[in-house]
C-alpha cells in the first residue's frame, strides 16, 4: 500500500523544503508527478491507520499555512 501525498503552500506560509523534511521525518519520501510525496506501507494499513497517519501530518503541519491531500491506494 501507498499513500500520496499532494501540498498547497501559501506565500506567507512555511518553506517547502523545510516543509519535505518534516514530512520525511514521518516516513514520506519526494516523488514527480501527481503527487508531491509518497509513503510506503510495511503492511496493509487499515482505515484506523490511514486516519491515525492523516492525523499525525495534520499535527505535523499545523501553523505553517500548509494544505494537503491524502490518498491511499
Amino acid at each position: 500500500m501507498k499513500t500520496y501525498l499532494k501540498l498547497s503552500f501559501y506565500s506567507e506560509g512555511e518553506k517547502p523544503s523545510v516543509i519535505v523534511d518534516r514530512l520525511c521525518n514521518l516516513g514520506f519520501r519526494p516523488t514527480q508527478g501527481n503527487y508531491d510525496l509518497v509513503y510506503d506501507w510495511d503492511k496493509d494499513a487499515t482505515i484506523k491507520d490511514i486516519i491515525w497517519f492523516g492525523d499525525k501530518i495534520a499535527s505535523t503541519l499545523k501553523g505553517t499555512q500548509v494544505n494537503f491531500e491524502l490518498e491511499t491506494v
